[in-house]
C-alpha cells in the first residue's frame, strides 16, 4: 500500500455511524484509496459501540497503514449527553491511532468545511459534491458520512501542505497579482 508518499485516514466519529476515508498522496496530487463506513446503530449499548470503534479502526490501520490521521471534533449542541458520546467515540478513535504509533490532528466541523468548499457552513452536499470535483471521483459513496470522512482527510492535507491558497478579494485582487493572466 506504499505507492504513496503519504497516506492520511479521515474519521469522522459517531456513535451509530462512524465515516472513513484514506487519500494517498503522490507528488501533490490527492488520491481515493477507500471509504465507507461503520454501522453501530443494532448494538446493543454504548460499550459495544465503542469496542467496534476500536476494533474497526485498528484495522483500517492495520489494512491500509497510514501516516497521519485527521477526526473531526464533536460539535457543541444542546444535548450534553449525545456530545459525551461523540466525544467518548472520538477518543476512542483516537486511541486505536495512538496505540499504532499514529499522529494525529483534530478539526472542527467549521473547519473541514471551509477547507473543502470555502464556507464553513457549507451543507453535507455542497461538501460531497466538492469532493467528488477535487478528487475527480465518477460517482460519490451513497453515505454522506463517508464523504465526510474523506472532507477530514483532505481538510488534513490542504492544512499541512506546503503550498497555500492564495485568497483574492475580488477579481480586480486577482488580475492584479497576477498581471499576465489577464490577456
Amino acid at each position: 500500500m506504499k505507492d504513496f508518499d503519504k497516506i492520511i485516514l479521515g474519521i469522522d466519529p459517531g456513535t451509530n455511524i462512524l465515516g472513513y476515508g484514506l487519500i494517498g498522496i503522490t507528488n501533490k496530487k490527492m488520491t481515493l484509496i477507500s471509504t465507507g463506513v461503520v454501522r453501530m446503530s443494532k448494538l446493543e449499548n454504548h460499550q459495544l459501540k465503542l469496542k467496534k470503534i476500536f476494533e474497526s479502526i485498528t484495522h483500517l490501520i492495520e489494512e491500509y497503514h497510514p501516516d497521519e490521521v485527521a477526526v473531526e471534533a464533536p460539535f457543541f449542541g444542546k444535548n450534553v449527553q449525545s456530545m459525551l458520546k461523540l466525544g467518548r467515540a472520538q477518543g476512542v478513535a483516537m486511541a486505536a491511532s495512538l496505540v499504532k504509533g499514529l499522529p494525529i490532528e483534530e478539526y472542527s466541523p467549521r473547519k473541514v468545511k471551509q477547507s473543502i468548499t470555502g464556507n464553513g457552513a457549507s451543507s453535507k452536499d455542497q461538501v460531497a459534491k466538492m469532493i467528488q470535483t477535487v478528487l475527480k471521483l465518477k460517482t460519490l459513496p451513497k453515505e454522506l458520512d463517508a464523504t465526510d470522512g474523506i472532507a477530514v482527510a483532505i481538510c488534513h492535507y490542504f492544512q499541512n501542505t506546503q503550498e497555500k491558497t492564495s485568497n483574492y478579494t475580488g477579481w480586480k485582487d486577482f488580475l492584479k497579482n497576477n498581471p499576465k493572466r489577464s490577456s
